[in-house]
């Protein structure tokens, strides 16, 4: 009843592959808790009606949880891919092992699959999360204000590209900023024109990346 080399390589892979989901669970609880810290804070900065100062907050808060989310939604990715490649590898070796060792492999890596599922939901919610604070961020819903078009355009596009490296590791591409310095506040509803921003610059960044890839 020895192992054979490929039954040895097939427990090495399987091996690899469960200490990816120690790791991911890990990412899992760590972001967990800091969507809870986010969401606690957010209701407390409404409550207490200090909405003025939450935009720089909101910044500090997307740059530090920036690296964790890519790090969460990549890897969450990465193990969804990998799992269905040990299912296809262990068809080729479904022979030479046990029934119920089968039974087992197969029961650990529909969890995996479940967890990287988890994590990559929980990793949108993240995302979702920051950019309603970003909107709360610019006052009241409806509310017309004098707004510095500049800077909302800045924030507007830190957020559609970190967005979008978060959801795609190979997204990378190069922004040129061309402001008019001498352009006055206007009275305009910042989150309905926010929205906008956010579409065109959304659908610019992507067809800029597209392009980027087909042209390679």
């Amino acid at each position: 009843n020895l192992f054979t080399e490929d039954d040895m390589r097939l427990l090495n892979t399987i091996a690899a592959h469960v200490g990816i989901a120690i790791n991911n669970a890990n990412s899992y609880n760590e972001l967990n808790n800091t969507l809870e810290n986010l969401k606690s804070t957010q209701d407390q900065l409404v409550a207490q009606e200090k909405l003025a100062s939450l935009g720089q907050l909101t910044a500090g808060i997307a740059h530090e949880i920036k690296n964790p989310l890519n790090f969460v939604n990549n890897f969450s990715e990465l193990s969804v891919g990998l799992v269905d490649e040990l299912f296809e590898e262990i068809e080729n070796f479904k022979d030479r092992i046990d029934e119920s060792q089968l039974e087992e492999i197969k029961e650990i890596l529909e969890t995996l699959q479940q967890n990287a599922d988890k994590i990559k939901e929980h990793g949108k919610r993240a995302d979702s999360i920051v950019h309603s604070m970003l909107q709360h961020s610019r006052g009241k819903r409806g509310e017309r204000q004098e707004t510095d078009v500049n800077s909302m355009i800045e924030e507007d596009l830190n957020l559609v590209y970190h967005g979008l490296r978060a959801q795609d590791s190979s997204f990378n591409i190069k922004i040129e900023r061309n402001f008019d310095e001498n352009l006055e506040k206007i009275n305009v509803v910042p989150q309905d024109i926010s929205r906008v921003f956010l579409n065109i610059l959304t659908n610019g960044c992507y067809e800029a990346h597209r392009k980027k890839v087909e042209t390679k």
